[in-house]
């Protein structure tokens, strides 16, 4: 048995997480008002990251991790990232979306405690992902270092833009945009699955070139999208009043900052690289 696993200050980050992600989805399932693709996305974010970082403490408390077959600081540095986004995500849509004002009631009230609980939780990944994150000149896990996690967040923003898409179909500009969002994704997923999986050796070519390369094409590909997502899905179309949550234009300009957020990642990421590959 190994100790350590619980008394070092991931550790103890971790169990604060298991806690915490346990408090906000056993007080948002006894007010049984999660309903809908928002509560259920925040009840199973939850969820997952409860029941994962319990595994992962458990594998490292018993000693059982050096049995599976994949590369386990990868493995951990991409989940306490991917954790700490979904859980962020979670902590602004579930008050957003459930909690009203006046906040009066015994539901509100547990509603309010799940939501410090979660942005709590979310700390606490936060902790796990800074005290983990791979020092200058430390390249032993690739998804430890500064391009490694966001390859982590570039592969997130991707997915909550596929669920704001919609009504792009027959327009030659926004299918190109979900053509470049759909093949960074893909490329992206690929590396952060290889690199987990002790895959990347078997690449006949330079690695460490060819993500500086993947992360020049990514970016020119965004820049365009930037460009042609809001000038052909919101140009010359004026916000529809009312406009609720669901509302088409609220999702178009959704889709149109977190293009910018991945073009923002992807340009970080190529400076990045191309320190730790020519400087």
């Amino acid at each position: 048995v190994n100790l350590r696993a619980l008394t070092s200050w991931v550790g103890i980050a971790r169990l604060f997480a298991v806690v915490l992600s346990c408090l906000a989805f056993s007080l948002v399932a006894s007010t049984r008002f999660f309903g809908g693709p928002y509560g259920t996305w925040c009840m199973f974010t939850w969820c997952f990251c409860f029941a994962v970082t319990l595994l992962v403490l458990l594998l490292e408390l018993l000693e059982l991790y050096p049995l599976l077959p994949l590369s386990w600081d990868d493995f951990t540095s991409a989940f306490s990232m991917l954790a700490t986004l979904m859980v962020f995500t979670s902590s602004v849509v579930f008050p957003t979306t459930f909690i009203s004002s006046p906040c009066s009631s015994n539901q509100c009230a547990r509603q309010a405690v799940a939501t410090t609980a979660s942005c709590l939780c979310f700390l606490a990944y936060a902790v796990e992902v800074a005290l983990t994150r791979a020092k200058p000149g430390d390249i032993s896990s690739f998804l430890s270092t500064v391009p490694g996690l966001l390859k982590v967040f570039e592969a997130y923003v991707a997915c909550l833009i596929f669920s704001l898409l919609d009504e792009y179909s027959g327009k030659p500009g926004l299918m190109w945009c979900v053509a470049v969002y759909s093949l960074c994704f893909i490329f992206t997923l690929l590396i952060i699955i290889f690199t987990i999986g002790r895959c990347l050796t078997y690449i006949p070519c330079p690695l460490e070139k060819m993500l500086v390369g993947y992360n020049f094409l990514a970016l020119l590909m965004y820049l365009t999208a930037t460009v042609l997502w809001p000038l052909y899905s919101l140009g010359g179309r004026s916000r529809p009043n009312p406009c609720d949550t669901n509302c088409w234009w609220n999702k178009h300009l959704g889709v149109t900052f977190l293009t910018i957020f991945n073009l923002i990642a992807y340009l970080v990421d190529l400076v990045y690289s191309t320190r730790m590959v020519f400087v």
